[in-house]
């Protein structure tokens, strides 16, 4: 839109279906978002104007609330449905916090998508090999990209904690700081959107794919999680004496009563699940621990003011609105019904049968749609949209032979 269209107060509109459009550019059946597939108004969130500093041309980008004529948010909208469960817990008088770390990695061009990513070439004019985690050192030559990343982010009014090289080749992460779930989705949009835009600019390739590169850690984006009194701003994790609550527990069994359900939402894509095979950076169950990098849900250590709840079962391909809002879900599901959680778990431990999750994004699928939980949270209609999409984006998958089997299969009797 122009400028001047945008100032005039110009209602740009589009089509329902695109809600549902999956990631190859096609629809499921107009059942799933109306058989007139008729418009939407996109309503500009008057908080998510910027102006982006990377464009030449100067070019604006609005966050937009996908809502129907009638005035109501849709319900296909992930946007709309994180505000939908902000307000669940405002009408309790609670007021979730949430964070998110988001793992990215940075790689060359790759313009042929049959061969594997590789990271750029550092200054000494070779490619870094996996001995660089956690190095402060600079001869990645990534810091001209790092440093209009920080500028980008600061025009954007995107507040960053810490800036990390992780443990795969050119892999790093981000933490951003804690705050309200709705602010955290944006700003976790927006840095992802950046880091795209800044890279293209110094000839690179930002990837947040789960599992970009085979035998090297994933990319997650975890979700930190406390809960807070609406007024006083008290976690009501802790009590006055410091100690954990019943609201705690509740929130821990509420979220291990929705993981299984709600994989697919986590994890979305059939790259997801490569990540999830590994056991103990992106362990896929859903038991709980204190400090515990091995558990779904892990509880840092931290003062009782600051105690809070990890999902470690997001990837950094997660949809951050969708998946934040499950996640509070979960919790609330777990507070609203008193939920208790199972026995924490410590050190080395087998996953009970009942705290497993699916593991290839098929299962996940067929787990989605058989939970009533889901529909009841989320809608009918959303998670019923949102299966169909997947399903399409599954056939196209399994509708390509892979180089490995060509290369293990091909000379079998």
């Amino acid at each position: 839109m122009t400028a001047e269209g945008f100032l005039e107060g110009r209602r740009l509109q589009m089509a329902r279906g695109v809600l549902l459009q999956c990631i190859m550019g096609g629809y499921p059946e107009s059942r799933f978002y109306g058989s007139d597939d008729g418009d939407l108004a996109l309503v500009p969130d008057a908080v998510h104007i910027h102006r982006l500093p990377w464009s030449t041309p100067p070019r604006a980008l609005a966050i937009c609330d996908a809502d129907e004529l009638t005035g109501e948010s849709s319900r296909l909208s992930t946007r709309g449905q994180l505000k939908t469960v902000i307000a669940r817990y405002a009408a309790r008088g609670l007021a979730p916090v949430v964070a998110t770390e988001l793992e990215f990695f940075v790689f060359a061009p790759n313009t042929d998508p049959t061969q594997p990513f590789q990271p750029p070439l550092g200054l000494d004019g070779r490619r870094e090999v996996g001995f660089s985690a956690f190095s402060i050192s600079s001869n990645n030559g990534l810091r001209p990209f790092f440093n209009e990343v920080y500028e980008c982010m600061a025009a954007l009014g995107l507040p960053r904690d810490t800036f990390m090289h992780e443990m795969g080749v050119s892999q790093f992460e981000i933490n951003l700081l804690h705050g309200d779930p709705l602010l955290l989705a944006d700003q976790t949009f927006l840095f992802k959107h950046l880091l795209k835009e800044v890279a293209l600019k110094h000839g690179l390739t930002v990837v947040c794919m789960a599992k970009p590169l085979a035998k090297t850690a994933g990319s997650s984006m975890h979700i930190h999680q406390s809960v807070v009194e609406l007024g006083t701003g008290r976690n009501v994790f802790s009590d006055a004496a410091g100690q954990p609550t019943a609201t705690f527990r509740h929130f821990i069994g509420g979220q291990q009563a929705g993981m299984a359900d709600f994989t697919a939402l986590f994890a979305p894509n059939v790259n997801s699940y490569q990540r999830l095979c590994h056991p103990y950076a992106s362990p896929n169950n859903a038991c709980w621990s204190h400090d515990n990098r091995a558990a779904g849900l892990r509880i840092p250590a931290s003062s009782p003011v600051a105690r809070r709840v990890e999902n470690r079962l997001p990837g950094a391909d997660a949809n951050p609105y969708l998946a934040i809002a499950a996640s509070l879900a979960a919790g609330l599901h777990g507070i609203e019904n008193q939920l208790e959680p199972t026995p924490a778990i410590q050190g080395e431990f087998e996953v009970p049968e009942a705290l497993s999750l699916p593991c290839t994004l098929h299962a996940a699928l067929e787990r989605l749609k058989r939970s009533h939980l889901a529909k009841e949270l989320f809608g009918k209609e959303f998670i019923e949209g949102y299966i169909a999409s997947k399903t399409m984006e599954l056939t196209s998958f399994f509708d390509e032979i892979t180089p490995w089997e060509r290369r293990v299969l091909a000379a079998q009797a």
